[in-house]
């Protein structure tokens, strides 16, 4: 795993049935084809270690679906479940294109490391066919702790002048917007037919020590990419320290998780 592949897919794959929840209720949303028939080309962008990406396949029972990720790690882990129309490639999602290809676009917690979200909906969109849909699940937890404290200790020295260097500038914690803007995003992109929810996942973890193993297979890897090891240690250091005075050391710990869902549909013609 390189500095710049800094997804450890063991460590993502800790919390794999509660990361798993959101995406079954993204699959929920999903229409039939109209004419009842199975979709022909799927794509998941930023499909991690294949596992949900092989439940997205057989759930609509789809011709060929393609999964897309930044990660070689991950993909490394996602390989031997290729076959029967199911296949893998390396690629950045925030460039991806293709002319109207597509029945179904699919991203489940990956949009939200991509800024200007107007416009990666705009591209999304456009590589989908007539009567196509696209179903995003993104994080909405940016105002809890776990994630709020890692963006303040990162804006501190001696991690913030490392991790400008490095060309994260910190400008923002997440580019995710308000349910509402999606909404209107979809709309003025001509989904006729949309769903948007903002909806709190509860986790049952032993205690606020798992919240930091947590953030670990995520959202630190942003700052892990940008720090030397030694400094991404005293980094997880410090956000632990700051993270437990601010939780408190419980066991067990009630972690909660917002997560927004949406899903949009394009009119057949």
């Amino acid at each position: 795993m390189t500095a710049a592949d800094a997804w450890n897919p063991a460590q993502y794959q800790k919390f794999g049935a509660e990361r798993a929840r959101p995406f079954d209720d993204l699959l929920a949303l999903l229409d039939p084809v109209p004419g009842g028939r199975h979709p022909e080309h799927v794509v998941d962008l930023g499909c991690g270690t294949g596992e949900l990406t092989a439940r997205l396949h057989h759930h609509l029972g789809a011709a060929d679906t393609l999964g897309v990720d930044s990660s070689a790690a991950m993909l490394d882990k996602a390989r031997p479940l290729e076959g029967g129309g199911l296949r893998f490639e390396l690629g950045d999602i925030a460039a991806f294109a293709a002319a109207a290809e597509y029945d179904v676009v699919v991203s489940n917690a990956a949009l939200h490391w991509i800024p200007d979200h107007p416009a990666i909906l705009a591209r999304l969109r456009a590589v989908l066919r007539p009567g196509g849909q696209l179903a995003v699940q993104v994080p909405a937890n940016g105002d809890h702790p776990s994630h709020a404290l890692a963006f303040e200790v990162a804006r501190e020295e001696p991690f913030a002048a490392v991790l400008h260097a490095s060309g994260d500038d910190l400008a923002e914690a997440t580019p995710v917007l308000a349910p509402e803007r999606y909404a209107e995003l979809l709309d003025e992109l001509g989904f006729t037919d949309q769903h948007v929810r903002l909806q709190v996942y509860g986790h049952h973890l032993a205690s606020t020590a798992d919240v930091v193993e947590w953030t670990r297979g995520t959202t630190l890897t942003r700052y892990e990419r940008g720090l030397p090891p030694e400094l991404y240690a005293e980094f997880v250091d410090r956000y632990r320290q700051r993270l437990r005075a601010t939780l408190g050391d419980r066991t067990p710990f009630f972690y909660t998780f917002k997560r927004l869902l949406f899903r949009g549909r394009l009119p057949t013609s």
